[in-house]
């Protein structure tokens, strides 16, 4: 699961005929053109019989961007294996797809040992993996000076320590049958929002380990990647730990506003399928990471406002 966040510059009143500096304008309307044309693209994605019999486990499977995932493969003709900590969402899961090719098992990611029989399992019961995405996570939405070090501590362990499980355990089976290493990240892991300190570290450490990874594996036939939606509706806003470890049990988001989570699986499965490197989804996420790195000051200022009203953390 991921938490995804973008800032609208022209919401924040940046747009090009407020801004005096006409290269600067100029850049805001050329990344505007190339919004409508990402949108036109991207409007419609055709999963294609490329996944029909590969063996695809993906954590976090019980909800959000994990579940849509795993019903599309499962249309597609997919094995799929998945894991989550909620054994009633597991079983719910098992019923919808019931007797079709569906192995799951209930894991923390966070733990090792649980990791391993979440991989163990599936080689067991499938004879292998083709495809390993690492999409279980979780988030938080605190200040560091009021937070807890335990809470960023938990965060990582998710996030970062789960991918890092399951890819070293997937990894003989994955170079074996030279399939696909994923990592579902987020804009937080280019660009450090605030309140999200730990959920931000979390992100930069997986695609970093991924971007390793990859230069690794280049001569082996694996292909890694990293992919980073924008905004996509789920439940891990409503379940984003606070200062204390506890989870918020509210979302400061508009979910029904964002990109659903079948669309998001969407575009990671046309991703893979065409073994890309990265992928950053949403024009708005483009236009994050691009001003992050052309120009960070500028992108310093967005962020604080789209996340501070009154000096308060508000989103």
């Amino acid at each position: 699961m991921v938490e995804q966040y973008t800032f609208n510059v022209w919401a924040l009143g940046s747009s090009p005929s407020r801004i005096t500096n006409p290269r600067l304008s100029g850049v805001f309307y050329l990344l505007n053109l190339c919004g409508a044309v990402y949108s036109l693209y991207f409007c419609n994605i055709m999963i294609t019989d490329f996944f029909k019999n590969k063996v695809v486990a993906i954590t976090g499977g019980s909800d959000g961007i994990g579940k849509a995932l795993v019903d599309i493969l499962i249309s597609s003709g997919a094995k799929v294996a998945t894991c989550g900590r909620n054994q009633d969402k597991l079983y719910d899961l098992q019923l919808l797809h019931s007797g079709r090719p569906l192995h799951t098992i209930v894991a923390d990611v966070s733990n090792y040992n649980d990791c391993k029989n979440f991989i163990d399992t599936t080689i067991q019961v499938f004879g292998g993996i083709d495809i390993l995405i690492n999409n279980a996570g979780i988030s938080m939405r605190a200040l560091l000076k009021d937070l807890d070090v335990e809470v960023i501590q938990k965060v990582m362990d998710v996030n970062f320590n789960g991918t890092l499980f399951c890819t070293k355990l997937a990894l003989d089976s994955i170079i074996e049958r030279k399939g696909t290493i994923v990592g579902v990240s987020s804009i937080a892991g280019y660009r450090g929002l605030p309140g999200r300190s730990g959920y931000s570290a979390s992100k930069y450490a997986m695609n970093g380990f991924l971007e390793a990874l990859r230069t690794e594996m280049l001569d082996s036939g694996v292909n890694v990647m990293w992919v980073c939606p924008g905004f996509t509706s789920s439940n891990i806003r409503n379940a984003a730990l606070n200062k204390t470890g506890q989870s918020h049990g509210e979302s400061p988001m508009a979910e029904d506003k964002l990109m659903s989570s079948e669309k998001c699986a969407e575009h990671i499965l046309k991703a893979v399928e065409k073994r890309k490197r990265t992928i950053i989804l949403t024009f708005k996420g483009k236009q994050t990471v691009f001003l992050n790195r052309f120009f960070p000051s500028l992108a310093d200022k967005l962020v604080k406002k789209f996340f501070f009203k009154n000096g308060k953390l508000e989103k």
